[in-house]
């Protein structure tokens, strides 16, 4: 299965399969630490940190640098993770923008590529959110995710930290884009 397409664009966004020479550009986006106050990991702004969070990400052969579809400049990244083939599911995760592009269509723009994707292979997504992330909470709300509970999440060398586990499938997915 490819977690990771090529052709994931819009007015908005394009989504680059994120590769190690993408390394600079990403950590420029990352560096700013109010990126992450809300965020489980609020330290990844840090250099060792997000070097850990960056081979996490290129390890699980699922991870996007998103881009401003006019500019092309470097403005997040979000990714595919544990693709469930048994149960057709699959989780969208790890995703952050620059502030500059918060309050605007990006996150809603990428996330409808992501979900339209994936929708196509499974039946369900799964996507975890901090519990101390309401910017996040809100965001899976306008994309009419369901809130299924919380639990404790393990992060890629990193400590584990409560999230709360969302849910999209065709039926609630459908019923946002009408």
């Amino acid at each position: 299965m490819n977690w990771q397409p090529d052709f994931l664009k819009n007015d908005f966004v394009q989504l680059v399969p994120l590769r190690a020479d993408h390394f600079d550009q990403l950590y420029q986006v990352a560096s700013d630490p109010l990126i992450w106050e809300q965020h489980p990991n609020k330290n990844r702004y840090q250099l060792p940190v997000f070097k850990n969070f960056f081979e996490g990400a290129i390890l699980s052969k699922g991870a996007f640098l998103i881009l401003d579809a006019i500019s092309k400049e470097a403005i997040g990244s979000s990714r595919f993770c544990n693709y469930d083939e048994l149960n057709s599911k699959i989780e969208i995760g790890y995703t952050f923008y620059a502030r500059s592009c918060w309050g605007k269509p990006y996150n809603q723009s990428t996330k409808e590529l992501m979900i339209n994707y994936a929708l196509e292979k499974v039946s369900t997504i799964h996507f975890f959110v901090g519990a101390e992330n309401i910017r996040s909470q809100k965001a899976m709300e306008k994309l009419g995710a369901i809130k299924l509970g919380e639990l404790l999440m393990p992060y890629y060398g990193e400590p584990d930290r409560l999230n709360f586990q969302y849910q999209i499938n065709h039926s609630n997915w459908n019923k946002v884009k009408l």
